[in-house]
């Protein structure tokens, strides 16, 4: 069994994000990045599958600024290999890093054959957790999301995920092998793995770096951003008083002082 997971930086929303002074995207210069979240979690299921079932982990990562340790730490957490995407401009949009991922899936060597195509189901940058799908677009493979729960059936060559949906639904499906998974959430939080841990692996394991891909049509699909600003106050709430009546016709007044109805 081989399984591959997508891997990609994110910026830390912990630290104070800048507009870039041409005002169409963040200023990179001192953002701190960090792993995405459920792209952690989705490791950690690959983890968890391949001591359940044996088999080898490979993770696939773009390159951006501090994505090296968190391929070290993925390494020493139990990957078998890692591979970096390299030489194409910061700031991919959503559609060009899911492109940069189905080529470099289906032309780098080793990358495939794979079972299973992990990802998170989202991320800071992604909220519409559009990479998956795009990603089983592009490689022809089916596709499900929102997956906190697996179980693989290799001679049938099928996997048992559980979705969830609003409102605690749950649901339970069967998609053939190989399928690309968004994941929501491990089985277990992602393990912990010491420093030491983490620096005995870049002393003693490799990452291979790939060139992005050349596309047979010449070109990355692209969206331009007209502007970004930050949040600005804009004023206070108001509170209404009195009774239930009384502040809904208050509520009432002030919508319709906005034309909303």
């Amino acid at each position: 069994m081989h399984i591959l997971v997508l891997l990609k930086m994110v910026p830390d929303v912990v630290e104070d994000l800048e507009v870039a002074s041409d005002g169409q995207a963040l200023d990179l210069e001192y953002l701190r990045m960090i792993l995405n979240e459920s792209d952690d979690h989705a490791l950690e299921q690959a983890l968890l599958l391949k001591e359940r079932h044996g088999g080898t982990v490979t993770v696939l990562a773009l390159d951006a600024p501090e994505v090296d340790d968190a391929i070290f730490t993925a390494l020493a957490k139990g990957t078998d290999r890692a591979v970096k995407i390299v030489g194409f401009d910061a700031g991919l949009s959503t559609r060009q890093a899911a492109r940069v991922f189905s080529q470099a899936i289906a032309h780098e060597p080793g990358l495939l054959p794979a079972d299973l195509i992990l990802t998170g189901v989202q991320a800071i940058d992604d909220l519409d957790g559009l990479i998956a799908p795009l990603v089983a677009h592009d490689l022809g493979l089916p596709f499900l999301g929102i997956i906190t729960q697996l179980t693989l059936d290799l001679p049938g060559k099928t996997a048992t995920a559980v979705k969830e949906y609003p409102g605690g639904v749950r649901g339970e499906f069967e998609v053939a092998l190989p399928a690309v998974l968004g994941i929501q959430a491990a089985e277990r939080p992602p393990r912990y793995v010491p420093v030491a841990k983490v620096r005995a692996a870049m002393k003693s394991q490799k990452i291979d770096c790939r060139p992005v891909p050349t596309l047979a049509d010449g070109g990355w699909p692209t969206v331009q951003v007209a502007g970004m600003k930050r949040n600005e106050p804009a004023g206070h709430a108001e509170m209404l008083e009195g009774d239930a009546e009384l502040a809904s016709e208050k509520l009432c007044g002030i919508l319709a002082g906005h034309g909303l109805f």
